[in-house]
């Protein structure tokens, strides 16, 4: 089972490391399949969470744990990102106001 956990874990680093490049070059595409490979795949580490307890996990598993931690929060970050010059680009063209306005300092809280 600990074989099964390690190959779930390198696969979802993979595919975040895979969504980070799809997101720095704007590939929808990518992005979609990225999104479906780690829908696929937090099913799979649902079922290891459900049937393992946390103190079983070797260090190797917690290292790519936070690993992927770390990489779907900076990939969360970078959608937000872009999703605000999004909506700015858009209302800059409509002359329309924003729906909702990102706090100042935003970016930096985020990191908190």
């Amino acid at each position: 089972m600990a074989s099964s956990l390690h190959e779930a874990l390198r696969q979802m680093l993979a595919v975040l490391e895979q969504e980070r490049q799809a997101l720095a070059g704007l590939d929808l595409d990518a992005i979609v399949g990225t999104t479906r490979d780690k829908d696929r795949l937090c099913g799979t580490l649902e079922h290891f969470g459900e049937t393992l307890a946390e103190p079983e996990l070797d260090d190797d598993c917690r290292s790519m744990l936070d690993a992927a931690r770390r990489l779907n929060e900076v990939n969360r970050q970078v959608r937000n990102i872009i999703a605000a010059n999004v909506s700015r680009r858009l209302n800059a063209l409509t002359g329309s106001p924003q729906l909702y306005r990102i706090p100042k300092g935003y970016a930096s809280m985020v990191g908190r």
